[in-house]
């Protein structure tokens, strides 16, 4: 598992790493009727260990951010999205001001 790309970007990839025996302690019942399934065990196992992994990872790394991800909303709220008074669609969306304002026009009061 490699968590920082090339570019130094933290990222999650599984793929093309080597495999490793490993004892697993798993409910007799449930595992004999998967091999009357059909069903390849230790692959299942790892496509699911691997989604769990990555649930995880994600769920800690957005309770690491959480403080910056709460200013950048709070930002965002307050100063709208850079560009979005340019913008052609969607203009009530990520600005705080009046789509009447983005086109320089004054609400008669």
């Amino acid at each position: 598992m490699r968590i920082i790309d090339e570019q130094g970007i933290r990222m999650l990839r599984f793929d093309n790493a080597p495999k490793k025996a490993t004892n697993l302690s798993l409910n007799t019942k449930v595992l004999e009727v998967a091999r009357e399934l059909g069903m390849n065990v230790s692959q299942t196992v790892d496509a699911l260990l691997a989604k769990e992994v990555e649930r995880v990872y994600w769920e800690q790394w957005k309770e690491r951010n959480k403080d910056a991800i709460e200013d950048y909303n709070a930002r965002i709220r307050r100063e709208g999205i850079w560009g979005a008074k340019y913008r052609t669609f969607a203009r009530s969306l990520g600005d705080s001001r009046v789509a009447d304002e983005d086109h320089g026009k004054k609400k008669a009061a």
